[in-house]
This record gives C-alpha cells, structure tokens and sequence, in this order.
C-alpha cells in the first residue's frame, strides 16, 4: 500500500485561518501531514521567531502571508499604506528564515513554500503597492532558494490568481453575469481555479516528489499568466 504523499512531514502553515489557509490546512492534513496551524499575522517582528519555537521540529514552512490587496491609484499610494503591506507580506520572510533554517541545515534537508501572488506577474491598474510587496516576495525566493538548494533545502513559490477564495470571489461576485464574462474574456481556462486544485498543487510542492524545484515560481491562474 502506497504511503501518503505527505506522510511522516510536520508542515507549519502560517495566517492559516485567512484566505487560502484553511484549504491548505484541509488537504496537508488529507495527504497525511502533520500540519501545525498559526491564524496569527506576522507583522509584529518578534512573532516569526516565537512562532517556529513553539511549533518545534518543522519539515516544510508553507508562508502563508497576505492582506487584501488596496485598490490605490498609484499618485495616491501613501507611505502608511506601503509600508503596512511590506510589514505583513514581505518583512515576515527573512525573520521566519533565520528561525527555522537551523534546524532544516542541520538535518540537510527541509521546504519553504510561498503562498504568492501573479499581481506581480502581470501589470494591474491600481495594484502598484500590493504589487510590488508580493513582486518582494517572489524576488527573495528566487535569491533563497538558489543559495539554499546545496544544503538539501528548496524554496517556491506558488503565484496564484483567479483562485476561488471567499476574499475576492464570494458566491455574490461569481453570480454576476458581468464577472462571468470577465473570467472568459481575461482567463484561458474560462473559470477560477478550484481552492482544491491550488492546494493540491502546494502539497505536491511540500512533498519529496518536488525535490527538483529550486528558488521557482508557479503560476497558478488559469492561463491568466502563462
């Protein structure tokens, strides 16, 4: 009998309660991992650090970091706002790295696993701070996951839109006749990816059988990104 794709790995999933987190949490614990569930942001920057000690051995780190995105025009983008996404998205990034690394360097092997976005992919109207934050992030997981790959360790990131999630799709949104024509005329697929599909994705990227991905971004968006 075949063992579950994630069987025997403690994966800690941060901001779990928000946004793709508890769907994350759902199919992790499906294929058999051992998931450890923080609903807490991190934009407090002691956080990252107390937050890895409690949870103890980790296997795989699955950086679950996001804010609704503003919808600022760019002439209007003032610092407060900057800085409250950079402080929630993109600062947690470095100071959960020193915690948890250690521990991943001295068993030679270990995941971190970005929950991103494809914002910052493709230009969008009025996106420019939100964009930029999560352009941040996908920035440092290539430059993180190409010096950690020689010690056993892989970063990624998954860079999603167009995924079904209560936020930016609830069942008013997806019922309007204008929002269904949208996702056919911007999205190839022609519908939104399935908050299953997405998380099915991110468990076969925290699993042994990714071992080859290194510092790599996916897109997850229906064709929206190619």
């Amino acid at each position: 009998m075949t063992a579950p794709l994630l069987a025997g790995r403690r994966i800690l999933v941060t901001q779990a309660a928000d946004f793709m987190g508890p769907a994350l949490c759902r199919v992790l614990a499906a294929h058999g991992a051992d998931v450890v569930a923080d609903a807490r942001p991190l934009d407090d920057p002691a956080l990252p650090a107390r937050l890895v000690q409690e949870a103890g051995a980790i296997d795989v780190l699955l950086a679950h970091l996001a804010l609704p995105a503003p919808t600022t025009p760019v002439t209007a983008v003032e610092d407060g706002e900057w800085r409250r996404l950079f402080a929630h998205m993109v600062d947690p990034l470095p100071r959960l790295a020193r915690a948890v690394l250690p521990q991943m360097q001295a068993r030679g092997r270990g995941k971190i696993l970005v929950m991103g976005s494809a914002s910052a992919l493709r230009g969008m109207r009025r996106a420019s701070s939100y964009s930029a934050a999560r352009g941040a992030q996908l920035a440092w997981v290539r430059a993180a996951g190409v010096e950690l790959a020689p010690q056993g360790i892989q970063v990624n990131a998954i860079a999603q839109n167009f995924v079904d999630n209560p936020t930016y799709f609830p069942p008013e949104v997806q019922a309007d006749p204008r929002f269904v024509e949208r996702l056919r005329r911007e999205v190839p697929l022609g519908r939104l990816v399935s908050a299953d599909e997405d998380a099915q994705f991110a468990a076969y990227l925290c699993s042994a059988a990714a071992d080859c991905f290194v510092g790599q971004v996916f897109p997850v968006s229906g064709g929206w990104v190619a």
